[in-house]
C-alpha cells in the first residue's frame, strides 16, 4: 500500500463509521504512523460541522486531528496544482479548486490519493488514486 493523503469524502466515510473504510484505515495505520489529510480537508470538514453547529462533533474532530498529519500547502504543491489545472483546462476539463489543491499535495510528495470521487481526479496526470469504499 502506497503512502497516501485522504480526501475529504473518504475521511467523512471513516468518521461516520463506514466499516470498509475503517478496515482500510486500520491496514494503512499498520504500515504508516498516521493518516495524512490536507489542510483543505480540515477546512471542508470544519466548515460543514460549523454550518450544522455540531459542537460535540467539532470537539471530536479537533481531537481526531491531533492524531493526524495535517498537510499544509506549499509553493511546490501549488506548482503541481497549477500544472494540473493548465493541462486539464486545455483539454476542456474542469474540477474544483479544492480538489486540485489536494491533488497537488499528493503529487508533490509522490503520495497516492484516497477518494471516492474518482471522476474528479481521474484525468490528473501522475496521480495514483485508490478508493477504499471498493472491496
Amino acid at each position: 500500500m502506497k503512502e497516501a493523503i485522504i480526501d475529504t469524502d473518504m475521511l467523512s466515510y471513516y468518521l461516520k463509521g463506514d466499516l470498509d473504510v475503517a478496515r482500510k484505515v486500520r491496514d494503512y495505520l499498520g504500515q504508516y504512523p498516521n493518516l495524512k489529510i490536507s489542510i483543505i480537508t480540515q477546512y471542508e470538514i470544519m466548515g460543514g460541522l460549523e454550518y450544522k453547529k455540531a459542537t460535540k462533533q467539532i470537539q471530536e474532530f479537533e481531537s481526531f486531528l491531533k492524531e493526524c498529519n495535517v498537510v499544509n500547502l506549499t509553493n511546490n504543491s501549488i506548482y503541481h496544482s497549477a500544472k494540473a489545472f493548465g493541462r486539464l483546462r486545455r483539454k476542456g476539463v474542469t474540477i474544483g479548486t479544492s480538489d486540485l489543491l489536494i491533488a497537488g499535495q499528493a503529487l508533490e510528495q509522490d503520495w497516492g490519493l484516497i477518494t471516492n470521487n474518482e471522476k474528479h481526479f481521474k484525468d490528473i496526470e501522475g496521480l495514483d488514486i485508490d478508493n477504499w469504499r471498493k472491496g
